[in-house]
């Protein structure tokens, strides 16, 4: 009887769902304490019914699949009841922002809900390079939106551990619901000779995101990573040339061969059509990140939820950090080793290296539509 009362104070309340936020918190937290308190034997059934008289929005599918695996009364006292009510209540009340999934929305109430909502699928869209173009940045970004689920670190499956097999690979991803994209970021992949021929043994549906930049710069960026790691390394120019009198590019050296862009595309362009690739701007990522990152979500057929309103420009690092969400304590922004103050490189050494890449540019160019202005 006491479950029967519950389901119709919440009938009641989904008509008065115009009614003020105190009323209805009030209405839940009573329906709540009621069955918490042993009167009733089926709180994730409440549960469920709470959060959606609570939450109608465009992920309420993952509301629901989260209170189904909420944590079940086991004993608990009528204090405990009180404390878990009043921890329920407020996480349904906080405004529920792209920023933070709703399981970390609960979670940080000290609700306890399951891991194993939804299922690890292979990746929809990889985000293949380049390194040093700012795909971190781009991972970081998109992961700011409700329907995107990427893997942190990079898995390197496709260049070092493709004999693991498909199945690791797969364990690797996020769980996710339906309608929502599964994601992976490594920047390697895009001049590994194998990569291409093994992502499309997976799926040559899926969609590639090749994050590109001016390659002089990219090249020196590249050297000054690797300059922190290693203060005794040779100068830029002795790496970057055979003989620097002579103007004669080392193509060995890994910070120059990234670069070259048009030769890796022809690569990736045996197995994947040209529209399976979308090619992002590293310079617009930093100077117009809502409009580049708009590219994006319709490449990915993704509503339009990242804008504006989510980046501001720190202009200690040079580039846009992400506005700090409702209930976080600082702004996000990419870690120390972004943003690095370059090491000064002689001027015709930088001239000489452009005069090399561009006829590599402007075939790219030409292969991918774009003009990106490095000249």
């Amino acid at each position: 009887m006491g479950c029967s009362i519950c389901r119709t104070r919440l009938n009641f309340g989904r008509a008065l769902s115009k009614a003020s936020l105190p009323f209805t918190m009030l209405l839940l937290s009573a329906c709540l304490f009621y069955c918490l308190t042993g009167l009733c034997d089926s709180a994730p059934k409440i549960g469920n019914q709470l959060m959606l008289l609570r939450y109608n929005g465009p992920d309420k599918a993952q509301f629901v699949a989260i209170s189904h695996h909420m944590e079940p009364p086991k004993n608990r006292t009528a204090s405990a009841a009180v404390t878990l009510s009043a921890r329920f209540v407020s996480a349904l009340s906080q405004p529920l922002v792209p920023e933070n999934s709703l399981l970390e929305t609960f979670a940080k109430s000290g609700i306890f809900v399951s891991n194993t909502y939804g299922s690890k699928k292979f990746p929809q869209a990889v985000i293949i390079g380049v390194k040093k173009g700012g795909t971190r940045a781009l991972l970081e970004f998109l992961r700011v939106h409700p329907d995107v689920r990427a893997v942190g670190a990079e898995p390197h499956f496709f260049d070092r551990f493709y004999d693991k097999g498909l199945e690791w690979y797969r364990n690797l991803m996020p769980r996710t619901l339906d309608g929502q994209i599964t994601m992976e970021k490594t920047p390697s992949y895009f001049v590994t000779k194998e990569a291409p021929s093994r992502l499309c043994a997976m799926s040559c549906e899926t969609k590639l995101i090749v994050v590109v930049r001016d390659p002089v710069t990219r090249a020196v960026s590249d050297y000054t990573q690797t300059l922190s790691k290693n203060p005794e390394l040779p100068s830029f120019q002795s790496l970057a040339f055979k003989n620097v009198s002579s103007g004669a590019v080392d193509t060995t050296w890994s910070a120059v061969r990234i670069g070259m862009y048009a030769q890796h595309l022809d690569n990736w362009l045996r197995h994947f059509p040209l529209s399976h690739l979308l090619f992002v701007s590293g310079e617009r990522l930093v100077s117009d990140p809502a409009e580049e990152m708009g590219r994006v979500q319709d490449f990915l057929g993704l509503k339009r939820i990242i804008s504006d309103k989510h980046f501001y420009f720190n202009h200690t690092k040079g580039f846009p950090c992400l506005k700090k969400p409702e209930g976080s304590s600082r702004p996000r922004c990419l870690g120390k080793s972004k943003g690095r103050t370059h090491p000064r490189i002689p001027t015709e050494v930088l001239h000489k290296l452009r005069e090399f890449y561009r006829p590599f540019n402007l075939r790219f160019y030409q292969i991918s539509g774009q003009d990106f202005g490095w000249e």
